[in-house]
């Protein structure tokens, strides 16, 4: 019997090192080896999935539906958070660390072991999560023209997205917006593709310099402190009718290579590892399922190498009204030539579609192989092999001071000064020491005004318990001299004024938060109270009036009663730098990088147009000296 039991364990033994057993325990693994070449990896990797785990690697799931047993079951790829989608209300970095890397285990406890991608939206700094830095949305970015600012603000922007886990961000918006009635214009540099392009410099910040003599179109991210970044929103997002959004751009081909397309080609020459597709429709044909634009063209025109993603249920939305017919959308998206799909919802409904398509020889099984070859090549250029958990070493750089002077110093280059002063005398810079000052303005001290969309919520917040930061009266206190007595109020009366005897104010004004279509809006006044406060104030004393918002807006019938006006954008939460200029330690540089309509009547007016009649031009702003 013992002789009997002998010879059984060295035949067990002898069946588990000749590939018996777990084969993948006991044979070398080329796509494991950081030292094969990356042809060899993915396609060592490829060969061994089955259908189930390449379409599980082309599904984006909403974190509020992923657990470690959904990443195991159904392969899943990528996870994100949506705007305002957090792991728990002013949730620390070490919170979502631990969310990322749960759900990494799940992924990794697979039979193949493929890490997961998690992305996150991080548009004007890591603004979905508290105590990060928020940065001045891209529109006062533009202003500065400053390509190595943008660089600085993406590598700070990445190691704070780092900190947190993440190794994705939904940025940057490279769109071209032609008409400020969008109500995603400020998420655009500017009306010229040109500052566009020269801005895309923020992407070798997120990402890292790409080596010299790299192919050109092959993803690039720099290890570590870096994330996957994307260009978004493939193509003419930015042109769309009326400024609608998520509506139709009508422009000839040459007209969409010129304007909305030259940005895609820095990116791509950036290493850029991901674009995002437009919910828009170009001349009626949704992008969303435009195989000429998006295989055709991106991948094999601009030989673009990375992954395409679709924009949130963007493939639903293919039909009018969206997910009417769902297994056209999945076979119009995916054949289009999308490789990762985001689906917040309904991730079950496109796993048994895809499948069901590529079984019944609807979509071709090699179309499959091509997006998952991307999304491997990019998990794999990423290093998230090597590393795909996240550990607690970067946490301190979220918020960190360093990089709110760095947003700071973005916060100044991005004013325009449009007004200062008359023939009588210029009221900037003010004084630091004056008798008494008034502060006023629904926007003065509310940091959630300032921050705009995209900031902890998706529509953004109001109030100042959103994150943590400075509002412009704070910063104007800190500012002045001791000695000089700052009056806040909201909304004062002509009389309340009057009878104060203030050397001057400062009004704060502007538009509320918005995002995405909520922002549409075709008649861009100041919401009141701010036409009555500033009407109370400039009508009553000398004063300086802050504009916040995310595009010109209807400001002519104010200007006579405005001894100087300052386009502050939206800032983010440094607020100091505001103060910086207004009391002139720091001078004015900004130049508009959008055209200041007269009227909405006239729009959609840009610079080069034919019947160019605006109230500030491209480029118009007045430059002053600093102290410092």
């Amino acid at each position: 019997m013992g002789r009997f039991l002998l010879g059984f364990v060295v035949f067990v033994v002898c069946l588990f090192a000749y590939g018996g057993g777990n084969v993948e325990a006991a044979e070398y693994v080329k796509y494991k080896d950081p030292k094969q070449p990356l042809g060899v990896r993915i396609k060592d990797l490829m060969k061994r999935m089955t259908l189930e785990e390449k379409i599980g690697q082309m599904t984006q799931i909403e974190r509020a539906l992923a657990s470690p047993d959904v990443m195991n079951k159904y392969f899943i790829g990528s996870v994100l958070s949506g705007g305002g989608s957090v792991p728990a209300p002013k949730a620390p970095a070490e919170t979502w660390v631990n969310l990322v890397n749960e759900l990494q285990k799940g992924a990794l406890s697979t039979r193949l072991g493929i890490p997961m991608i998690y992305g996150i939206d991080a548009v004007h700094g890591h603004n979905n999560v508290y105590n990060a830095t928020i940065f001045p949305h891209n529109i006062g970015l533009g202003v500065t023209r400053d390509p190595q600012l943008l660089k600085r603000i993406g590598a700070a922007t990445a190691l704070e997205v780092r900190a947190t886990g993440i190794p994705y961000a939904f940025a940057p918006c490279i769109a071209v917006c032609r008409d400020p009635r969008w109500g995603r214009c400020y998420e655009s540099y500017s009306e010229d593709h040109t500052i566009v392009q020269q801005l895309t410099e923020i992407i070798p910040g997120l990402q890292g310099d790409i080596p010299p003599n790299m192919q050109k179109g092959v993803p690039f991210v720099a290890g570590k402190t870096k994330v996957a970044a994307c260009a978004k929103h493939f193509v003419g997002d930015g042109g769309t009718v009326k400024g609608i959004d998520e509506n139709n751009t009508v422009i000839n081909f040459n007209g969409l290579l010129s304007i909305h397309m030259p940005a895609y080609l820095d990116s791509i020459r950036k290493g850029v590892a991901t674009v995002m597709v437009s919910y828009s429709s170009w001349n009626g044909k949704k992008m969303h399922a435009n195989r000429d634009l998006v295989t055709g063209f991106l991948k094999d025109k601009l030989k673009f190498r990375g992954f395409v993603i679709s924009d949130w249920q963007g493939i639903d939305k293919i039909t009018n009204p969206p997910h009417a017919n769902y297994s056209y959308s999945v076979q119009a998206g995916v054949q289009a030539g999308i490789d990762m799909v985001m689906l917040p919802q309904n991730f079950n409904e496109f796993i048994d579609d895809l499948t069901f398509q590529v079984k019944n020889n609807i979509i071709p099984m090699s179309r499959i192989d091509d997006a998952v070859k991307r999304i491997l090549r990019v998990k794999f250029v990423m290093g998230l092999f090597e590393n795909p958990l996240a550990d607690l070493s970067l946490v301190h750089h979220l918020g960190s001071q360093e990089h709110r002077e760095l947003a700071r110093e973005a916060v100044r280059k991005s004013l325009v000064l449009l007004k200062n002063g008359d023939n009588s005398g210029k009221l900037l810079p003010l004084p630091k020491k004056s008798g008494k000052i008034l502060v006023a303005g629904s926007h003065a001290d509310n940091l959630g005004y300032q921050c705009g969309g995209w900031t902890i919520e998706w529509q953004g917040l109001g109030g100042n318990d959103l994150t943590i930061g400075t509002t412009i009266l704070t910063a104007i206190k800190n500012t002045v001299d001791p000695s000089t007595e700052v009056v806040y109020m909201e909304n004062p009366d002509p009389s309340f004024i009057k009878s104060n005897n203030f050397s001057h104010a400062i009004v704060v004004v502007g538009e509320k938060p918005y995002t995405e279509y909520f922002g549409d809006n075709t008649n861009l006044t100041i919401p009141e109270p701010g036409p009555t406060t500033i009407t109370n104030v400039c009508e009553s004393t000398k004063c300086a009036v802050v504009l916040i918002s995310g595009r010109p807006v209807v400001i002519e019938p104010y200007l006579t009663k405005i001894d100087a006006l300052v386009a502050a954008w939206l800032p983010g939460t440094e607020g100091q730098g505001v103060a910086d200029n207004l009391f002139g330690d720091y001078g004015f540089t900004g130049k508009l990088a959008r055209t200041w309509f007269k009227s909405v009547d006239q729009l959609p007016m840009n610079v080069g147009d034919k019947h160019y009649d605006p109230l500030f031009p491209f480029g118009y702003g007045i430059v002053t000296e600093g102290s410092k």
